[in-house]
């Protein structure tokens, strides 16, 4: 294993804990950490010392979508452990590899199959958002992945939302009164009174009315969205998202010139959208465009293609990229800083992973301030208080308060699925009006927010540009300014992983079977079999060495046709 990099305090508190209890409670060992505190590093960590120590054989890297088994690969890379992340159910895993990337949904496919690889090897499971262990037709995963690992050597479990929306119980996790009990927790507030770990996150919250018929019915309701309650949540906010309204339209507007003033000490920041399905997506695509002359990236499926999407926006410096939940968590951008929430899901659950893809830091010079613009409407107004609260987690009677009223469920969060709703139609909605600013747990109003940019206006070039309006106006409320250039992000060259370096030798090697079949006369499959027969082994279960062993056989043959 290569030299990891160097630890935060909070990873290496937990690592040192970790070999302390030699992997937790019967070999598992919880981690609740906020998004982007660096969960990932942690646990590359952990997985270098447990190989080098020669406590582990083999490690199984879990993960909810399949584009973060590549991003998984290339994040262990650096270090030295080498994943397979396009390893198939049943196939051997060769032995140049350290271990897999693969998902929830292949785990729970074939439990078997990844009973018997955690019975031949001691090998240490590694699960990516752990609260994804109940998901699935009829909570099937759940039971499968007990099935499939619960024989493994330990298993090391990662989440920065450790419940269910549904109230059902992860595997592996214990319980205390039905809350889950980490082996180590580290929180929004205590990254953030930190420093260097977490941005800090405002959440402008725009109000406006909606418009919709019921159908069959001839009256049109009309509503303010902060008027809103628990029935009239789901038909309200349709109504505000959609395209051909007024409402969404006008807070893609307001993002944009946010994202405008962000890059102006931060050239390549770039914004978020998240839609609810792929029809808004790329209609809020076609506003954007309209707006800025540039078109958004796109994201509207787990594909391979969606994936390239979310890479080329990473590296690059566009403005937008808008995508229907497959950003919602795990996916490292850091150039993020403004987003739009524009999803019909009302979980406190997604609420959390949205805004983490905005607080992830770019080193200690970065001042940047995430905004979320959400809409006015509860439940989202008390999740963005309650995130906002949690910098008051520093004080453990605060922290005690404040973890038990986040994790009671929040009045009309519900499951926020549309289709379930009676039939309505869409009348229109208003432009947005900016209700308040959650900041620091506060709901600033539009009146204080612009007396505070007054005084920043009047004393621009004196007060720092990361004074922020909403910083100000606490301030003000109170009664009573060098901003060092935010270190920008260095397109870094990915090193190259060793799944793709085998790929390039494959494809090299069919070419190479089809001309020589073609020479010999024989089908390509023949062929291939003659291959197989005389090195004993088949070619996906093959390392770097057997692989141009393989080749080395072809150009004999070849060479005596």
């Amino acid at each position: 294993m290569e030299e990891v990099d160097e630890l935060r305090g909070w990873q290496q508190e937990t690592r040192e804990l970790y070999h302390l209890r030699r992997g937790g409670n019967e070999g598992n060992f919880l981690v609740v950490a906020t998004p982007g505190a660096g969960k990932t590093r942690l646990a590359r960590t952990l997985v270098a010392d447990l190989i080098t120590r020669r406590e582990i054989d083999k490690v199984v890297i879990v993960v909810p979508t399949a584009h973060l088994r590549k991003q998984w690969a290339e994040a262990c890379a650096p270090v030295g452990i080498k994943l397979d992340y396009e390893h198939e159910n049943g196939n051997r895993l060769a032995a140049d590899y350290d271990g897999v990337a693969v998902t929830y949904h292949a785990v729970g496919s074939a439990p078997i199959v990844w009973r018997k690889l955690c019975s031949m090897q001691r090998t240490l499971i590694v699960f990516d958002e752990i609260h994804h262990a109940g998901d699935g037709e009829k909570l099937t995963w759940g039971p499968a992945l007990r099935e499939a690992f619960e024989v493994a050597e330990r298993r090391l479990l990662l989440s920065g939302t450790p419940f269910r929306s549904d109230g059902n119980p992860i595997p592996f996790i214990r319980y205390d009164d039905g809350r889950a009990v980490a082996d180590y927790n580290y929180d929004y507030g205590k990254a953030l009174a930190d420093g260097g770990v977490v941005r800090p996150a405002v959440f402008p919250a725009m109000d406006g009315e909606s418009q919709w018929r019921r159908a069959g019915a001839v009256e049109t309701t009309s509503v303010m969205l902060t008027d809103t309650d628990k029935k009239t949540v789901p038909p309200a906010l349709r109504a505000a998202l959609d395209p051909n309204g007024l409402w969404i339209p006008s807070v893609l507007r307001e993002a944009n010139e946010a994202l405008t003033v962000a890059r102006i000490d931060t050239p390549d920041a770039g914004g978020l959208v998240v839609a609810a399905r792929q029809q808004e997506a790329y209609a809020y695509c076609d506003i954007l465009e309209q707006l800025t002359g540039e078109r958004p990236a796109i994201a509207v499926s787990d594909e391979p293609k969606a994936t390239k999407v979310i890479e080329r926006f990473t590296d690059d410096d566009s403005r937008w990229i808008v995508a229907v939940q497959m950003i919602a968590e795990g996916v490292d951008i850091p150039r993020l800083a403004v987003g739009v929430y524009a999803s019909n899901i009302r979980t406190q659950m997604f609420f959390i992973q949205v805004t983490g893809r905005f607080v992830r830091v770019r080193g200690r010079e970065d001042e940047t301030t995430a905004r979320l613009f959400i809409p006015s409407i509860e439940p989202l107004l008390g999740y963005a208080r309650d995130i906002e609260k949690t910098v008051d987690a520093v004080l453990a009677d605060e922290e005690k308060r404040i973890r038990e009223n986040q994790d009671e469920p929040s009045e009309g969060s519900g499951d926020g699925e549309l289709s379930l709703l009676p039939a309505y139609e869409t009348v229109g909605s208003s432009e947005a009006l900016h209700h308040a600013t959650i900041a620091s747990g506060e709901a600033i109003t539009t009146e204080e927010r612009e007396r505070a940019q007054a005084i920043l206006d009047a004393g621009a070039g004196i007060i720092p540009r990361s004074v922020t309006a909403e910083s100000a106006a606490l301030i003000l409320r109170l009664g009573n300014a060098s901003n060092p250039v935010p270190e920008q992000r260095k397109s870094q060259p990915r090193q190259p992983l060793l799944r793709d370096e085998k790929m390039k030798i494959r494809r090299l090697i069919q070419k190479k079977v089809s001309r020589l079949a073609a020479i010999r006369k024989i089908p390509y499959a023949h062929l291939n079999n003659d291959l197989n027969s005389a090195l004993g082994r088949k070619v996906e279960s093959e390392t770097m060495e057997q692989l141009q062993k393989r080749l080395s056989l072809l150009d004999k043959w070849q060479s005596e046709v």
